[in-house]
Parts: structure tokens; sequence; C-alpha cells
């Protein structure tokens, strides 16, 4: 009874935390297997059926085993008939399960079939074992054309609940903006593949006692619905919505610790925040919440589209996409699509026509106009010349991305999915949010996540090589769509529609993806760069100028934004390094953009690729996995280089703006200001206000927007000064760079300087590892700055690396003029030099 006792002290343990157990090891479950065997309690039955995890989790290989010698006869449990034991594999979802619950079909014992059959009804995850379903029913099995038969009837969609069409809730509301910083704050990034736990952190840096004033409102018999006025802006992670599931849904019988359903409602709702409650079973509505206010009890008409409060109606809203209800009764839209392919390949087994039970997504005609290039890029991955916007379409994603704070959970979904192998051309996974200052679970996961995605054929960087976008941008081939668990999945010559970790999942194992098609906002360059300015300024000149022109506004109630949940593209620096335009792609997360193109010319693509196959193939030599997966990508290309072209947009695209950009006149630096990479100011603007903050404490150059060439001007203009008066941090995004930088003497003039130096990964700008002073003013070449992310209370401005280097250098944000006076005399007549890429296939005998 030794497991059973240190199992109730891990639940005690638990229950002080406000949260329920762990589900159960594969070793857990052995010893609990050892203890049905001999006396099946009640307790011991509720355990093996509701605490082991479902698909293709090891504890989920053992208990099926169990099971299926119990189906088999092989072994004998008074309290586990052989019929019940298939009902127990029916609650697994899929994997392990599967083969035992298809076997049963021809079982001898009627009552072991007819379970076997109600099981296999409502079991999406069949995968290639739909093909031995498909062979015993042409062989006459009648139980297996029952089976086919119900899922062309599409039965384990039409046996759940439809959705409501009078839905009460509770309102739990957060004023103003909640990001996903607030959601799932970063700090706690180690516990959210624990998802109960990780829910306990939830708003706790942004309310008063979160927690319990839900668990008072629950009080209220109803459920929960979270209401903000912008909810969800940031990052991607799908930990921000588990942890309002887990406060405001249902749990999912079979599944421990997860939950789904949930209503949230926001003025507005951050696109992939939005697609991520869709894919996770949710509800969410845009709609005017300002008449709701905590504790308010509101009914929600869901097909009628209005919002009632003491009888009569506050707010009106469109379900959007016109899709949802279906989503929501199948328990979300990534098993509505799984389900809905199951239909139509039982149907085409059974030789029927197309079903009208689902929902049809809704498609815009045709206006006959021209193409954009993302919309040229989406169509080409589904096998069309074009896809217009409004479109519903699930493109090939030939290469997709995982970060190690959400890959856990990315590997706990693909477990759910039932899924041993990778359909994606490529998968790869990073260690860039935790290599620098591991805690114990991050070190068990350093180990242990490599090989879960190379045995899938997937490509597993090491702790220490650096910044997921910086190694995976030189994975990407041109013109293609690919996602990644992390909001700064912006590719610098295709697209990339980041998501969550359960459609980053679902893209990785299937290799396509659900999109409708956003429009898209055009944003144009012309003119010369002027002296001093950099690319980052003409980052934070794209806002600039939205502000300008009424586009976009930093005040969150009735917040204007016209890049939200649509394509940034970006023209007319046809010519920059791919690295460059890689600044401009990834800065389209902040504007709350689903994706971004930039034009480039065929030549610095070309270079691209050159450099970048060179580095693939020291990957292999140097051990890296998946050895094949490296030398597929590399083939392909080869192939591209063999004939390289191209996309363009047509003359006659439409967007839903255009927003053009002179370079002359942009003659000083742009900052985003604390705390918001909207709030954008020029430097004078911000030295002019007395409210802003001048003296800086704290400088940090590095995250995805820097690359070789930021850190070398830092240094050309730290050379010869001695220690600066601020504390420099300094991350380089790559070991490639680290190495080169320490090659050129550069690590010198940081040391010199009095610079920290951090491991090549995220450091200071994921906000879960080091952290600045508390109260700290800092500049920062990092993405982003929202409260508290970098450090407790900390105002944070992003900026260029030119201008962190002189503000290092200073301790305070200089003038235009003293600007001017140092940069361009410190860097003038060596731009080549400084601002030249790692050219890897100009290294001689380059290896990693």
């Amino acid at each position: 009874m030794a497991f059973l006792e240190e199992y109730k002290a891990h639940i005690a343990e638990r229950e002080t935390l406000g949260v329920p157990p762990l589900p159960l090891s594969a070793e857990q479950t052995v010893e609990l297997i050892k203890l049905i065997k001999s006396e099946c309690t009640q307790e011991l039955l509720d355990l093996l059926t509701n605490r082991v995890s479902p698909g293709v989790d090891d504890a989920a290989y053992v208990k099926a085993a169990f099971l299926n010698d119990v189906v088999l006869g092989n072994t004998k449990v008074s309290a586990i008939s052989p019929e019940k034991a298939v009902e127990m594999l029916g609650m697994m979802l899929g994997g392990y399960n599967v083969k035992p619950l298809v076997d049963a079909l021809t079982s001898e014992n009627e009552a072991v079939v007819e379970a076997a059959k109600e099981a296999l009804k409502h079991t999406l995850l069949v995968y290639d074992a739909f093909n031995d379903v498909e062979e015993l029913h042409k062989s006459g099995n009648k139980a297996a054309t029952e089976v086919m038969t119900s899922w062309a009837n599409a039965e384990w969609f039409t046996s759940k609940p439809e959705l409501s069409d009078a839905i009460t809730v509770t309102v739990f509301k957060a004023a103003g903006e909640t990001n996903t910083d607030d959601l799932s704050p970063a700090s706690e990034a180690f516990t959210r593949s624990d998802i109960p736990l990780h829910a306990n952190s939830m708003l706790v840096a942004k309310m008063d006692d979160p927690i319990n004033t839900i668990k008072k409102l629950k009080e209220m018999g109803n459920p929960i619905a979270y209401v903000g006025d912008v909810v969800g802006t940031g990052s991607s992670r799908k930990s921000g919505v588990n942890s309002v599931q887990w406060h405001m849904g249902e749990d999912i019988p079979g599944v421990p610790n997860k939950r789904t359903g949930g209503v949230v409602l926001g003025g507005i709702i951050a696109p992939i925040f939005f697609a991520t409650c869709e894919d996770s079973g949710a509800l969410p509505l845009e709609l005017d919440v300002s008449e709701m206010e905590t504790g308010d009890v509101v009914t929600i008409y869901p097909y009628k589209g209005e919002a009632h409060k003491d009888g009569k109606c506050i707010a009106t809203f469109k379900l959007n996409p016109n899709t949802i209800t279906d989503e929501v009764r199948a328990g979300g839209r990534i098993p509505l699509i799984i389900g809905r392919g199951l239909t139509a390949k039982a149907r085409g087994v059974l030789g029927l026509g197309t079903t009208d039970i689902f929902l049809t997504p809704e498609q815009p005609e045709d206006n006959g106009k021209g193409y954009t290039l993302a919309q040229k890029m989406v169509g080409r991955a589904c096998g069309m010349e074009g896809v217009k916007p409004g479109m519903y379409v699930e493109p090939v994603t030939s290469t997709v991305g995982s970060q190690d704070t959400t890959g856990p959970m990315t590997r706990d979904e693909i477990v759910e999915l039932a899924a041993l192998g990778f359909g994606a051309d490529l998968v790869m996974q990073s260690f860039c949010h935790t290599a620098a200052y591991p805690k114990p679970s991050d070190v068990e996961m350093h180990h242990t996540l490599p090989d879960f995605i190379s045995k899938r054929s997937g490509v597993a960087l090491r702790p220490g090589d650096g910044v997921i976008h910086s190694w995976l941008n030189r994975m990407v081939l041109p013109d293609t769509v690919g996602t990644g668990a992390d909001s700064h999945t912006r590719f610098p010559i295709g697209i990339s529609f980041p998501g969550g970790s359960g459609i980053v999942a679902f893209a990785g194992v299937t290799g396509s993806m659900p999109l409708t098609m956003p429009e898209s906002v055009l944003v144009r360059f012309s003119g010369e760069l002027q002296p001093g300015i950099t690319l980052r300024d003409l980052v934070n000149a794209i806002p600039y100028q939205a502000i300008k022109e009424g586009l976009l506004t930093v005040e969150k109630k009735g917040k204007k934004n016209i890049f939200a949940g649509r394509i940034l593209e970006i023209e007319g620096l046809p010519d920059l390094k791919a690295e460059q335009a890689f600044e401009l792609s990834d800065a389209s997360a902040e504007r709350s953009a689903a994706a971004c193109t930039v034009l480039l010319n065929e030549d610095p693509v070309i270079e691209y690729l050159k450099s970048n196959i060179v580095l693939l193939n020291s990957m292999i030599e140097a051990g890296y996995e998946d050895k094949r997966t490296l030398q597929r990508r590399i083939d392909k290309m080869n192939e591209w280089l063999a004939n390289p072209s191209l996309m363009k947009p047509d003359a006659d695209a439409e967007y839903a703006a255009v927003i053009n950009i002179d370079l002359n006149t942009i003659t000083e630096p742009i900052l985003a200001c604390p705390n918001d990479p909207d709030d954008v100011a020029t430097l004078t603007e911000v030295l002019a206000d007395p409210k802003r903050p001048h003296i800086i404490n704290e400088v940090f150059v590095g995250s995805c927007m820097t690359n070789i060439g930021h850190y070398r001007a830092l240094g050309e203009v730290l050379k010869g000064e001695g220690a600066v008066p601020t504390r420099l941090w300094i991350c380089p995004p790559t070991k490639m760079d680290e190495k080169q930088l320490t090659e050129e003497g550069y690590y010198s003039i940081f040391g010199t300087s009095g610079a920290r130096t951090e491991i090549p990964g995220c450091s200071l700008c994921m906000g879960n590892q080091a952290r600045v002073a508390d109260n700290a003013v800092v500049f920062s070449t990092s993405t982003r700055n929202f409260d508290n992310r970098l450090g407790k209370g900390a105002k944070v401005y992003l900026g260029s690396a030119e201008l962190a280097a002189v503000c290092a250098m200073l301790g305070y944000l200089p003038t235009k003029e003293e600007y001017l006076n140092i940069v361009p005399k410190k860097i003038g007549g060596k731009e080549a030099d400084i601002y030249k890429y790692l050219n890897f296939n100009l290294i001689k005998d380059y290896k990693l």
C-alpha cells in the first residue's frame, strides 16, 4: 500500500495549494494496477478512470495494456468486467486505446462488441486505425459497419448538446487591458503545463485577490464569464486561456487537470487569444462591455446576438466566425476539424455525399480584384492562386516552431492528439526561455523534451543555442506558411500565423492549420534613411504614423487599432537583409497583427538561403536530430535556389488601409514609452514631457529583435568610454553571434564597460529568469514593455541598440543633438563592417 499512502500524501500537499493532484505517472499506474488486481476498491477504480492522462502518454500505455488484458480475459478483476474495461478504454480519446477497441469489434462476447461500438463511435483520434475499421467493414463485420456509419452520420457531434439559446453568467471583470502576462505571468512559466497550479497566478499582479473573488462569485450559482475592455493582448500563450478555463470552464471526463468551455467577453479580444479560445472549446464574444461590472448577472443570447442585464439589452454582437456554435458544441475548433475530417472520410467509404450536419464557413464573394502578397502565399499553401479576406482555409504549414515555456504544453497537446509522428515538413523545438537560470523542472524538460520531439521527426535545439526565431527563420522556405507558439514567430521570407500550444501541436501533427484569412494593412516606405536613424526607429514609425492618421489610439477604452487581427504587409525596403526584415516582421506582434509579410528582392533571400544551408549541414554534422528532417529542408532550399522566384502582390490588390511613411521625415529616434508598445514618441517629444522619466537606471541589449550588427554598433559606441554608469545587460540571440563577437573583440569592450553578459537566449525580454531592479527605469531593445514584464514596477522604453548604447554611456535619455553627435561619429565609415551579417557559407570550413 506504499503507493496509495504516498499518493494520499501528495493529494494533501496539493490541497494546501488549492489544486488537485497531478496525473498519475507510468510508474504510479503500474503500482495502482497491482493494487487493483489484488483488491479493487471504488477509490482505486476512480484513480484509474480519471487520473491517468489520455492519448499516447506513457501512463496511458500502461492503462490501455491492462484494460485490454481484462477485455481478452487474460486478467480478471471482479469490479471490472470486460465490457466495463472497454468503456474505460473509450474515455482515453485515442492513441494506445484504439487498437484494443478495434480488436474488440471481433470479440465473441456480445457485450464487449456493443461497448466497443459505442466507444469507437465517439473516438476521433483513430488515424491509421481507420483503415482497420474499413477492412472489417468490407469483410462483413456488422459492428465495424455500424461504427463507420456512425462516423459518417457524425454521431460523435450530434450526440453532444447544442449551444444553449440563453447562457446566464456572473461577470468577473478585469477593467482596461489584460495581456497574457497578466493571465499567465512569465515568472511562473515553469508551472504552465501544471494547469491548476499555474492558474493560481492568474491576475495576481493586476488585481487584489482575484482567485478568491472568483470563488465568491461562483457561490451565486452561475457560470463565471471573464470580461475585459481589451483581453489577451501580447503573446500566444495558451496558458492564459488554460487559466481562464480552469477557473470558469468545465471538467473533461477522463482528462485530469484540464477543463473546456467557458465564456470570454471583451470589447476587443486579441486575435491569437480569440483563436486559442476557439481551439479550446470556449465561447469568445466581442461586444460592448462598458455596462458590465464584477458581480453582475448577465444573460447571453448567442443566436440573437444580445446581452441582457436586469431585463434590458446592454450590448449586441455577431457570432464570429459563423461556425463558432459548432466549435463550442464539438469541444473546440480542433476536435471539430478532426471530427469533420473523420466524417468526410467515412462518407467516402460508404459512398455518401457531403453532409449538411455542420455549419459551412461563410466565404466572401470574389470581387475580381488582385491578391496581396500574403493572400498569394496562403493561396499557394492551399493549392489556389490566392485567398481573399474572410475565406476559411486550412493551409499547409511547412514550418512549425515550439519554444520551451510552452513546449511542455505543446507536448501534452501532442500526447492528447495521440500522435507518434509529425505531419508538418519541419517542426523545431528551442530552449531559449529557460537556458540561463533553469529551475529543476526546466532541467528535467531539457533532458526529456528533445527526445520527445526528435522521435516524432522534429528538430530539437539545445539549451544555450539561442532564440527560437533567430534559428527558425533560418529553416524557412520562401513564400511558405508556418506557425509557432511564440507570438514573435513572424517569418522574414514567408508568412507565419502564431498560435497557442494547441494549434501548434495540431499544425505539427497534421501539417495544416485552420485560418480565416484576415484583411491586410499595407505600410509603404519611401525616401532615404537619414543619418543616425535605424530600422528599430522604422519599427516605431509604423505606430507613430498610424496615431497621426487616427488609425491607432493609446487609450484602452474604445481603443482603435487598424493592425489588430489584420496582416501587416510592408513594402518599400526591398534590399533589406533577411535579418533586418525580421526586425519589421517581428514587431508586428506588438501591433496585435495576425501576421506579417515583407516584400524583398531575390538577392537577399538567395544570400540568406545559401548561408542557412551551411548552418543546417553543420547541425547534421554536430549530431542534431532529426537528421532526415534537416536534410529534407536542405534539399528543398537547394531546389528553390536552382530556380529562384518570389511572389509579388498584384497592382490592384485591396487593403483595409494604406499607411505611407517618408523616410526623409524621420530625423531622430522614435521610442516606445513606458509601458505600452503602442505609446510611441520621438526623442524630443519624450524629453519635453515632464511626466516621462529621463534618467535611465538599466539598459538591456538583447532579444529576438537584435542581430549581430546591433552588438557591433553597441561596442563601437562604448569603445574607449570605460565603465558605464548604468547596469548594462547584453544577451546575443544565438551562440553563433556570441562566438563571432568574441572573436572580433567586442566581448572585451563589453567587459570593460562593466556589462553583464548573458547566455544566448531570451533573458530579460521574457522576464521569467533574471529581472531588473524593482521600479527601475530601463531602456531595452526587447520586444514589448508591458507592466512588470522585465521587473516589478519597471518603467521600460523600447528602441534601437544604438540609442541603448548612448543611454548606457550617459545614464539618461540624450537629446536629439547629443545622440546625433555621438552615434554617427562613433560608427561613421564603419557601417559596412558593423552591419555585416553571419553568412556561414563565407566562413571557411564552418562548424557549429
